[in-house]
């Protein structure tokens, strides 16, 4: 692998970074990653948030390498993000989305049509570089789900003397235990409300975290609820409001329909890479079991079988698949041609299909020592299993692929 460009721009005076590396090279990654994979288990058992690992990535330099280059950030590729979610992927996955989340986040503030006002835009990005502040967007609600299938949020935010105010109910804030902003989907209290992103300080008074969370997989995520009770935040942290239906992806100029392809690319990039290094993991420990393991009635290790060398082949093919298009919509985004959100939600449905598939394979070859505690191969099946709750959800990627081809009849041929 390459080493990894890091462009830093100088820290404030009142806010020194201590010196990030120039580059980030496949050693470091590669030590990040086992260092990371020698606590995977303890995390998954416990549910413990991996501060431990958040310091290590900040210690690198990794935690504002997305953020602007302006700012002090690294300013990075997606290709260069792409590789370092799969490095942190690879050892401990919670890990690894919990640094999705930022990085995502980080990449709009980059964007030329950033809304968000500029003051905002670099106390985020600084508090990045110098302290390894996270963010995240807390968006799912009990009764609305998920805002990408439409519908107003019931967390609310009024205009109260020189501020807002907000009360609302969030699930699925994914690292809360860890992070410093929460960027917070909202509706205004306005006779004609807009909608948008509110940005709160995660130690705001009436910030209250519901530790909620207790899942099949990415245990040591932290997704809990959050609740807010008369949250006070300034005017100024209205990040980005605009009327409901300014939102969807093919409103505004042709420049924000870009600008949503981008972001879409960026998310399923990432993610992509995230359960695409949680198969990779899981490839890794079956062939070391295979080659070790050798029945007493087979004289030989399993791996001399050719249907096993079969189905491990299938698996290769799988993995193989999933890197050329995750490298390619990669290079695509930082070329600056960004695929269609529809066709970047294909890749979200193929990369992740294939990494479950080949985590299925790697279970049915090892037999009850890969269903077994003591292995990881379990763990990473109920990680990978995670990939398919992710916006878009499958349903939604392939009735938007099937509208799209039903339309343009015989355009794919």
């Amino acid at each position: 692998m390459s080493a990894l460009p890091l462009r830093r721009a100088p820290a404030t005076p009142e806010e020194p970074s201590p010196p990030p590396p120039a580059t980030v090279d496949a050693a470091v990654l590669a030590r990040l990653s086992a260092q990371f994979a020698a606590t995977a288990a303890d995390h998954d058992r416990s549910g413990a948030f991996p501060r431990e690992n958040c310091a290590a990535l900040q210690a690198q330099g990794l935690i504002g390498l997305v953020a602007p280059a302006e700012h002090g950030g690294g300013g990075a590729t997606l290709a260069t993000a792409r590789r370092v979610i799969a490095a942190v992927a690879r050892g401990e996955p919670a890990t690894a989305l919990i640094l999705t989340m930022t990085y995502l986040q980080h990449h709009a503030l980059t964007r030329t049509d950033s809304r968000w006002p500029p003051q905002l835009r670099e106390r985020v990005a600084r508090d990045a570089v110098a302290h390894g502040a996270l963010i995240n967007a807390l968006r799912v609600e009990p009764v609305l789900g998920s805002p990408a299938r439409g519908g107003l949020p019931a967390t609310v935010a009024r205009r109260e003397g020189s501020g807002w105010k907000i009360d609302g109910h969030k699930l699925y804030t994914t690292g809360i235990e860890g992070l410093s902003w929460l960027a917070v989907w909202a509706r205004t209290d306005e006779a004609t409300p807009r909608t948008g992103v509110f940005l709160v300080p995660r130690e705001a008074p009436g910030v209250r975290v519901i530790p909620s969370w207790d899942h099949l997989g990415l245990r040591a995520s932290g997704s809990h609820e959050v609740v807010f009770e008369n949250v006070a935040i300034g005017l100024d942290h209205a990040a980005d409001l605009r009327a409901p239906a300014d939102w969807a992806p093919d409103a505004g100029s042709q420049t924000d329909i870009d600008a949503h392809a981008t972001q879409q690319a960026w998310m399923t990039v990432l993610l992509g890479s995230l359960y695409d290094a949680v198969a990779t993991a899981a490839r890794d420990w079956l062939v070391g079991f295979l080659n070790q393991r050798a029945p007493g009635s087979l004289g030989a290790p399993l791996a001399s079988l050719p249907h096993v060398q079969e189905h491990v082949g299938e698996i290769e093919a799988l993995l193989r698949t999933n890197r050329v298009l995750l490298d390619d919509a990669a290079a695509a985004v930082d070329h600056g041609h960004p695929p269609p959100a529809a066709d970047s939600g294909l890749l979200k449905y193929t990369v992740t299909g294939n990494a479950v598939r080949a985590v299925e394979l790697a279970l049915q070859l090892s037999g009850n020592h890969g269903l077994t505690r003591q292995n990881p191969l379990e763990r990473h099946y109920r990680d990978v299993l995670c990939s398919r709750i992710h916006t878009p959800q499958n349903d939604a990627i392939l009735v938007a692929a099937g509208k799209r081809a039903l339309l343009s009849p015989g355009v794919a041929a």
